[in-house]
């Protein structure tokens, strides 16, 4: 089971400093431009909040149309319920996006739709009711009420995989498309391999150590008893090698969790960086020699990419992951499938320790080598130049 994380981050994610908006204005300094070609209005909101990597996203998508964002506090959700709709009142937009899942945005957009009959589109990497049934399990059936009206009422939906565009087509979406996301933190050969001896030699790190690590925010599960990382942890105390190093990237409630799992192998074989700045994430992947992908094999995790595989793959880094249908969609040779329902499954954990214990130099340069330059699903330009044609789409379906 995965949480939003990282880089989009992921959700959500406590791993990643963000910057904030700058006063007055209603994007963060960091977003690109738009540079509208149409003189249509659209209003965009990214529930995991403002000056976050959602945000970042989108904008990159909707960098080619006339998009506002709307400065969404994350501490404040009442408030921005009230202003969203007001917005939505009073400005008519042509179109809404909200990137995100949040029922602050996402009630506030249905209410728009059937109030002031303003269209929206929402972009998602999460089948949200499976996914807030796991930490929420007695409000189940409230969240997959709300995830089936949010796809039912939307104009368009933009899907972080292809499954999850289908399932928001079976739930009544009348047009949807997949935009899978992008590395933000791409390296070059010559910064990876100084970034990873400067990252090594800040965490005492031996040059020569085998690492494996993952980066995302730490949330504890306390039903499943999981967070990012854990399995890794979970693993290691189980194998007898000191040339192997787990590398975990971000923060969260569930990091004293994990320094009570590691023990003594807390600060030499379990190293936690806690919160990494934004413009060091790719640095901090450059020293992982093997990065870890954990989902669930149920409705949560089947249906994930996850933007850490865009990472990864921008940091060649060959990937341990569940047996998902990304496992075997994506899967050039670069990839080691573990068995197991979940993360936090016993065979799974077994396995993974087992495989750790193995792992050698010569396995990893060869998968590795087998790590795609570039994947087409994961190409920036591609994403943008299919979103601004499918917004285009929309806004002239609804004035039709």
């Amino acid at each position: 089971m995965d949480e939003a994380v990282a880089y989009r981050a992921d959700e959500k994610d406590g791993g990643i400093e963000r910057s904030s908006p700058s006063e007055g204005s209603n994007r963060s300094p960091s977003l690109p431009s738009s540079t509208p070609n149409r003189e249509s209005k659209i209003l965009a909101i990214a529930t995991q909040g403002s000056g976050g990597s959602d945000e970042a996203r989108m904008a990159r998508l909707l960098e080619r149309t006339k998009a506002r964002f709307y400065p969404f506090d994350r501490s404040a959700k009442k408030r921005c319920f009230r202003e969203i709709l007001g917005s939505i009142k009073n400005d008519r937009p042509d179109l809404v996006v909200m990137e995100g899942t949040g029922t602050a945005g996402g009630v506030a957009i249905m209410l728009g739709k059937l109030l002031y009959g303003v269209p929206y589109v929402v972009s998602s990497g999460d089948a949200v009711g499976p996914f807030l049934a796991s930490f929420h399990p007695l409000f189940k059936s409230v969240f997959n009420l709300y995830e089936r009206l949010l796809c039912r009422y939307a104009a368009g939906f933009i899907g972080w995989t292809p499954y999850l565009v289908g399932r928001a087509l079976t739930f009544g979406t009348p047009r949807a498309m997949t935009a899978p996301g992008f590395s933000l933190s791409r390296r070059d050969p010559k910064e990876q391999t100084e970034a990873r001896r400067t990252i090594r030699k800040r965490l005492g790190i031996a040059p020569e150590a085998i690492v494996v690590g993952v980066a995302g925010s730490l949330r504890w599960n306390r039903r499943y008893g999981y967070c990012y990382g854990s399995e890794l942890v979970k693993a290691l105390v189980r194998v007898d090698r000191p040339d192997l190093v787990v590398l975990i990237i971000g923060s969260g409630d569930g990091r004293t969790k994990l320094e009570e799992i590691a023990g003594s192998a807390l600060g030499s074989r379990c190293i936690l960086t806690g919160q990494v700045p934004w413009n060091e994430v790719g640095d901090y992947l450059a020293a992982i020699d093997v990065g870890s992908l954990p989902q669930s094999v149920d409705q949560v995790g089947s249906f994930r990419f996850t933007t850490k595989i865009a990472e990864y793959v921008a940091a060649g880094m060959p990937i341990i992951v569940n047996q998902i249908p990304l496992a075997y969609d994506l899967d050039t040779g670069w990839m080691w499938r573990m068995p197991g329902e979940s993360p936090w499954d016993e065979r799974f954990l077994a396995a993974l320790a087992e495989f750790l214990r193995k792992l050698t130099r010569d396995e990893i340069d060869r998968r590795r080598a087998l790590v795609p330059a570039d994947l087409p699903e994961f190409d920036a330009e591609r994403q943008i130049d299919r979103v601004t044609a499918f917004i285009q789409d929309l806004i002239e379906n609804q004035n039709a």
